[in-house]
């Protein structure tokens, strides 16, 4: 981390998991834990709890966001959410191309980019997941897939507009299968998604950009690799459905 250029943020993505009861006991849990955080605190909840989260989290220094939203306004789109439905409802952040919506539901690059920009245009912030699958490791392209997909995903996001994104790196065979990238793994592919980002607009723009790791970081790994320069917090999944464990990843993001 760099807190000097850029904010930490550690964002929950809780994936298809809590009934509004759960969420209900699960935030009040997490609130006084929050409260000591110095980093960004945000919790990616599932549609039906996002009125139960955005209520319950008022006034306090957690934001609320949604896993994905569709790039319409409105029309026959049968059940997609629009970012101004979502924007309406009191959210602040969205997930955009996580690998489960590019792995099982037909996300693509072209698709993540219409999405971010929809959600941009909303007022939303967003976090853009990008990362290699794991014969694209093995056979040494991962700088090319993640820079292409970082460029696609940008394609028509103003500099103003990239104050408002977040990259999430995700290497999907790191993601819920208990295995992680080395820190110096995540770091190498966090400083060459802030170099292609320093190439489309300014060497300023990338530095003050997010980077955030997101292959199953936990509270025994999180201090190592928030130890490196280039990455800047964790999108969680697991860990962040248990607020011990959350609040040890806060922890080590707010040092």
């Amino acid at each position: 981390m760099n807190k000097k250029l850029r904010q930490a943020v550690i964002a929950g993505n809780w994936k298809m998991n809590k009934t509004r009861p759960e969420a209900k006991a699960l935030i009040e849990e997490l609130k006084p834990i929050a409260e000591k955080a110095a980093c960004g605190v945000v919790i990616c909840v599932p549609y039906t709890n996002l009125e139960t989260a955005v209520a319950l989290t008022a006034g306090t220094n957690i934001k609320v966001g949604a896993e994905n939203c569709h790039f319409e306004k409105s029309g026959a789109f049968t059940g997609e959410v629009s970012a101004d439905m979502l924007k309406e409802v009191g959210v602040e952040y969205v997930i955009i191309g996580h690998s489960e919506r590019r792995q099982y539901f037909g996300e693509t690059d072209v698709t993540v980019n219409k999405r971010t920009k929809a959600a941009l245009a909303a007022g939303l912030n967003v976090i853009v997941c990008v990362g290699e699958m794991l014969d694209e490791r093995e056979k040494g392209i991962t700088d090319e897939i993640v820079a292409m997909q970082t460029k696609v995903a940008l394609l028509g996001v103003t500099a103003e507009q990239l104050k408002n994104v977040i990259i999430a790196y995700e290497p999907v065979w790191a993601i819920g299968t208990g295995k992680t990238a080395s820190a110096e793994q995540a770091n190498e592919v966090c400083s060459l998604i802030r170099a292609t980002v320093a190439k489309l607009y300014t060497q300023a723009d990338a530095d003050a950009l997010t980077i955030q790791y997101g292959g199953s970081m936990n509270p025994k790994n999180a201090a190592e690799l928030l130890a490196q320069p280039d990455v800047d917090g964790g999108l969680i999944g697991g860990a962040s459905l248990k607020a011990n464990d959350f609040g040890v990843l806060l922890e080590a993001a707010s040092i």
